[in-house]
């Protein structure tokens, strides 16, 4: 029976670029949309950009542009680079358009309508020096439940917990580093709570995976919380109707990118989106990271409840990326950018890499240098593309290109791997990649293992026909292995239905036999990775800058307000010591910052500098330097800092430590 599908990724924020971590969750949804469409089904695949938010509105800001400006050109960006890996979106949209704002209108007046929307006066962290509203993410401090350090405002990495940001112990700005002050405001709030009923009987219907489900049932427990869906100005995105400086919270209008991406496309194809979007006629599907689940599983159809909309059938829930085992890592260069791999490696080999990796599950999965490099020239060229080398040419060359006709033993290879298409289907619709690429390497194995018994380059030389039959079944299982990975290599088998001269392959065509007929002269499939190239990936990437987002300094000076007035006494409460740099080293992750242990005497501290531009570590140690002594040590995304150095000048590679007289003593007090 043919289904009818609408398929949606997560959609990326326009504040950065694409990079391989992100590329999981896309690459996932395509190899399974185009695995659907493979197998004869209806399916469409629709995404978007999501726009809006305090981080585009800074970001645009720094770069002296206007937040629409930098989502056009991040847009463009993102789809060069998903094209470039082969993701097929049937619409690629933005969550800043009229659908978008049309559909955020209808569905927030019919939430008011039905009474799941109400006000409430809160307090809210607000930077003073920045003159800003700060979002959850742009606070951070300690977990109040596990009390684990560097937590964002909104959820705990550590213990998975969600709270408000009021909440979070020893908070900072991370726009200013500053401690932000509480500011009453009135906002506009979603009754989630009155939906707990209705969103157990949809996670019984299957929504989430089961193990997503028992960390649903975990917040359950703890008590659903009414969710704060407004935002107050300066803010990018859409006003709240009625409002004049309150605009909708973008995880508001964002998860609605799914159905204005699908409208945008209907209009310009004809089609009736209620029918599509809600009708039922369509299963939709989202795939999403790990890490967003929180919003996907209750807030997204918690609001389509309220709005009398339906709800998605299924939520596949993934894990996240590491390299080498670990985070990915700037210093280390495996924070790789989608632009940067392709700079240097096909896109093939992530797209093979991956599938072989996802299980399915919301565990995270490792992308290992060594394994990848060695896996891809194992598997992939020295097994399913060599298959096809070692048969192709020699058809065409020795035996004009004309396939024959299968015998006993041929029929046998065709069948064995006719026979694996209701487990490698199977696999491909549970998200099982993994365990279907196992699948179609073993096969390749079998087959290969035919060509060895067989010996055709042997037989070549006195039995024509004899071996025209082996490379006939040869290129049958070629065509079979081709159709098998196809959503994960639709380039790769593109290249072999072009070189046996076939149309486009489904997996009605596994059954298929070709025989007598010519093919085409044989395509090269795929080329071995060159270690050169991965290393010369990883060290451009070492290079590459910070994407974190900085604060631009105004071109007029005169135009930053000065800090509020201090008197002498508050200057004089400034404790200035000499201290003796004993050890100075880089901090991963911060391309600024050094880290220093500083030696005051019978005191020591450990304080972290920005000069790492002006300083080489090795020719600080043993100097003397100025340090604020009494300064109120602040918890940092590396570390506990301290105290502070005393320097001058403009910033980056000019800045200068304070010169001291070589008699100065460590501890000793600077009036």
């Amino acid at each position: 029976m043919t289904r009818k599908l609408i398929v949606t990724s997560a959609l990326p924020y326009a504040n950065g670029p694409i990079h391989i971590g992100h590329l999981v969750e896309y690459l996932q949804t395509d190899i399974w949309v185009r695995f659907q469409k493979a197998m004869g089904h209806e399916c469409y695949y629709f995404c978007a950009d999501d726009t809006h938010g305090t981080p585009v509105m800074i970001r645009a800001k720094s770069e002296g542009i206007s937040p629409e400006e930098l989502i056009e050109r991040v847009h463009a960006e993102h789809f060069r680079d998903f094209t470039n890996f082969e993701i097929a979106f049937d619409n690629y949209y933005s969550t800043h358009s009229e659908e978008n704002r049309q559909f955020s209108e209808m569905i927030y007046t019919r939430a008011a309508q039905v009474g799941s929307i109400f006000q409430k006066e809160i307090e809210q962290a607000y930077d003073e020096q920045e003159k800003m509203w700060l979002p959850d993410r742009y606070i951070k401090g300690t977990c109040p439940r596990c009390k684990a350090p560097d937590q964002y405002g909104d959820s705990c990495d550590g213990c998975g917990a969600h709270y408000q940001t009021t909440e979070l112990l020893d908070a900072v700005s991370t726009v200013s580093g500053n401690p932000p002050v509480l500011k009453k405001s009135t906002h506009y709030f979603f009754r989630l709570s009155v939906y707990q009923t209705k969103l157990k009987s949809l996670f019984a219907k299957g929504y989430v995976q089961e193990s997503v489900q028992n960390k649903l049932y975990e917040w359950f427990e703890t008590g659903l919380k009414d969710w704060d869906i407004s935002r107050d100005g300066p803010y990018f995105g859409f006003k709240i109707p009625g409002e004049k400086d309150k605009y909708f919270y973008v995880w508001l209008d964002a998860p609605i990118g799914y159905m204005a991406s699908c409208k945008n496309w209907c209009d310009k194809n004809g089609r009736d989106f209620e029918q599509m979007w809600n009708s039922g006629d369509y299963e939709i599907c989202h795939f999403i990271g790990k890490d967003i689940m929180y919003f996907h599983a209750l807030f997204w159809p918690a609001l389509l409840f309220s709005a009398n909309m339906r709800t998605p059938d299924k939520l596949f829930v993934h894990g996240f990326l590491t390299v080498n085992g670990q985070k990915m890592s700037k210093s280390k260069g495996t924070f790789i950018m989608a632009s940067t791999y392709l700079k240097h490696l096909d896109p093939q080999y992530l797209r093979y890499y991956y599938a072989s990796k996802l299980a399915g599950d919301v565990g995270d999965i490792d992308l290992s240098i060594e394994d990848f490099v060695n896996r891809v020239n194992s598997d992939l060229v020295g097994k399913l593309a060599n298959l096809a080398s070692r048969s192709g040419p020699m058809l065409t060359k020795k035996l004009a290109g004309m396939l024959g006709t299968l015998d006993a033993k041929g029929k046998a290879l065709v069948g064995e791997l006719v026979t694996a298409k209701a487990e490698i289907i199977e696999a491909y619709e549970c998200l099982n990649y993994a365990a279907a690429i196992r699948r179609i390497a073993a096969l390749a194995d079998v087959c290969n293992k035919y060509v060895e018994e067989q010996q055709p380059w042997s037989t070549i030389k006195t039995d024509a026909e004899g071996t025209r039959t082996t490379l006939t079944a040869v290129l049958n299982a070629v065509k079979i292995l081709g159709i098998y990975l196809k959503p994960v290599l639709p380039e790769f088998a593109a290249k072999i239905e072009q070189f046996l001269a076939v149309d486009a392959l489904t997996f009605a065509d596994v059954d298929t036999v070709l025989e007598n007929r010519k093919i085409n002269d044989y395509i090269r499939l795929i080329e071995r990775i060159e270690k050169e190239k991965v290393e010369a990936m990883i060290e451009e990437s070492k290079q590459e800058t910070s994407q974190e987002s900085i604060q631009p300094e105004p071109e007029n000076m005169l135009d930053e307000p000065l800090a509020e007035e201090c008197t002498i006494d508050d200057f004089m409460k400034v404790d200035l010591r000499v201290a003796k740099v004993l050890h100075a080293s880089a901090v991963e992750g911060a391309d600024k910052l050094l880290a220093l242990e500083l030696d005051l005497g019978n005191l020591k501290k450990n304080v972290f500098a920005g000069i790492a531009k002006a300083y080489k570590p090795e020719d600080l140690v043993g100097r003397l330097v100025v340090c604020v002594a009494n300064l109120k040590p602040r918890k940092m995304k590396f570390g506990l800092s301290e105290g502070m150095v005393c320097a001058s000048g403009p910033g980056g590679a000019e800045v200068f430590l304070l010169g001291l007289d070589s008699g100065a003593k460590p501890g000793q007090r600077i009036h």
